[in-house]
């Protein structure tokens, strides 16, 4: 990225305090990276999976602390259950990985307390969605279960060099209260994957497919239209059906 206003305004929306642990991801040559070193976190670590880059952080001498700690590492494969102590999180995120690191990192960061991400903007757009909508989705629910989206602001082609073809825009995550955390993710995540591959279809229809009876009753007594389409379950719903869904027999 080269316009540094843009830069600063990502980083503005962690809203980094002298005592937070700062995590980012990919820093490349570091067009916030120095703006998160200047705010003066408490800790500050950078994964960055291209060796180059990863050696020209550890080498480079920053004025004053905290201390870079550089992991040469893939943000896919890191353990994001390994991060101990309370953490906010910053990336401008590729647009191949965005989706899968944004789903790992919500759902397995033990004490994440704020993240801002850039994203390519239909991406943003799945991120923020509301239910009914064209945007909502699997993403959508499953980020939303643990995390609120707050939209920031688009960045334009202009911002980066080279230029891409599409807008980039700007989310910021706010996490919830641990106890509206999905109980049994595994079955949230499969129970998303089943119905947003026939999103067309109604409810009681995809779950029939499922094989484990009929599933009007189940539906109703959740409060359900058994007709509905998925995209129109908001995400706690989409919890409490996969909780019950999940533990019938069949």
């Amino acid at each position: 990225m080269k316009d540094a206003r843009t830069s600063a305004r990502i980083v503005d929306l962690l809203r980094i305090e002298p005592e937070d642990r700062v995590l980012e991801i990919g820093p490349g040559p570091g067009a916030i990276t120095g703006i998160i070193h200047e705010r003066g976190p408490a800790r500050f670590r950078l994964i960055e999976k291209d060796t180059y880059w990863a050696e020209h952080h550890a080498r480079l001498e920053r004025p004053g602390p905290p201390e870079v700690e550089v992991l040469n590492d893939d943000a896919l494969a890191f353990r994001w259950e390994s991060l101990e102590g309370p953490w906010k999180i910053i990336s401008n995120l590729p647009y191949n990985v965005g989706s899968p690191l944004i789903w790992d990192i919500v759902s397995r960061t033990p004490q994440l307390t704020r993240a801002v991400f850039m994203v390519q903007k239909e991406v943003a757009e799945r991120l923020y969605a509301r239910p009914g909508t064209k945007d909502y989705g699997a993403l959508t629910v499953w980020v939303q279960s643990y995390v609120r989206v707050e939209w920031g602001f688009v960045v334009g082609p202009g911002a980066f060099s080279p230029p891409p073809k599409v807008d980039s825009a700007v989310v910021t995550f706010v996490p919830l209260p641990k106890e509206r955390h999905p109980s049994r993710p595994d079955a949230l995540a499969a129970m998303l994957k089943l119905c947003f591959q026939l999103r067309r279809k109604q409810l009681q229809s995809i779950l029939r497919r499922a094989g484990k009876g009929d599933p009007v009753p189940l539906l109703e007594s959740l409060g359900i239209d058994p007709q509905a389409r998925p995209e129109t379950l908001p995400p706690a719903l989409f919890q409490q059906l996969a909780e019950a869904f999940g533990s019938l027999d069949g």
